[in-house]
């Protein structure tokens, strides 16, 4: 199971806004509770109040209304979709928010390890918040940073991209194919990464992301958008899923290994330590 990274969070982010921002939030309707963290009573909070933006801060979305901020987490299965208020529940549709318009965002987590939660602002101080690395595709997150923070560091590079207090939401897949783009074999110690590359990797992030989101996301197993529609992002896989079969490069069979418990793929000849 491949949980929505980075790109498929902020792909949810921009399908649901239009129907969110300036709407009254008029009902919400907890039908299981029991996620990955029991969800609180928000409605008191968010009923009758207008919802004023709807941001992303990693993989978390954060509605935000005069009240607070309802944070929210996909989590590994979950996914949110706008419906009309006559559309039949589903299983795992565990959340209803409902607006004046008559549409609903509507939480379906069938693994339940997502989160519904709510914050008073500032949402920064949150425990979940407070301690994140910056966006990767925010100026924040460029060579000097990465260079700094990596100094003397003996984990391997992919575990360091995938760490979100040094950089919050590139995730196992986007981790592999940035590497590969980058020509760094995924088990390099991080403060062995010299200048030269560190910058090809920020660009290879930044620009890998960016067309996964321009692509909606990357589908591999369940993940669609606001309208149920899946991503795109798969076709463009260089090395994540491919392990054993040839490098689209060098046309070397690719290698797969376990890092930090998760599956990573690389090519021997293309990607050196």
């Amino acid at each position: 199971m491949n949980m929505p990274e980075l790109p498929e969070v902020e792909v949810t982010r921009q399908g649901i806004t239009p129907h969110l921002v300036d709407q009254q939030a008029t009902a919400l309707t907890v039908r299981n509770a029991s996620l990955r963290w029991p969800v609180p009573d928000i409605a008191q909070q968010i009923v009758g109040e207008t919802i004023r933006n709807v941001r992303r801060r990693a993989k978390y979305l954060l509605i935000d209304t005069d009240a607070g901020t309802t944070i929210v987490h996909l989590g590994m299965s979950g996914s949110l979709r706008i419906v009309s208020r006559n559309t039949p529940v589903e299983k795992h549709d565990h959340i209803d928010l409902e607006l004046a318009s008559g549409k609903i965002l509507r939480f379906n987590d069938p693994r339940r390890f997502g989160a519904w939660l709510w914050c008073e602002l500032p949402e920064e101080a949150h425990p979940l918040l407070s301690k994140l690395g910056p966006e990767p595709l925010k100026d924040g997150f460029n060579p000097t940073y990465l260079e700094q923070i990596l100094k003397n560091k003996k984990k391997a590079i992919k575990l360091c991209l995938m760490d979100n207090h040094i950089v919050v939401g590139v995730g196992n897949i986007y981790a592999n194919e940035a590497l590969f783009a980058a020509g760094i074999h995924p088990e390099t110690q991080a403060g062995n990464v010299d200048t030269e590359r560190l910058t090809i990797l920020v660009t290879e992030v930044k620009q890998i992301l960016a067309n996964a989101i321009k692509q909606g996301g990357t589908t591999l197993k369940d993940f669609t958008n606001a309208e149920g529609k899946p991503g795109y992002f798969a076709q463009k896989l260089h090395v994540y899923g491919r392990g054993g079969e040839t490098c689209t490069q060098c046309g070397n069979l690719l290698s797969e290994i376990k890092l930090g418990q998760r599956a990573t793929v690389f090519c021997g000849l293309c990607q050196t330590k």
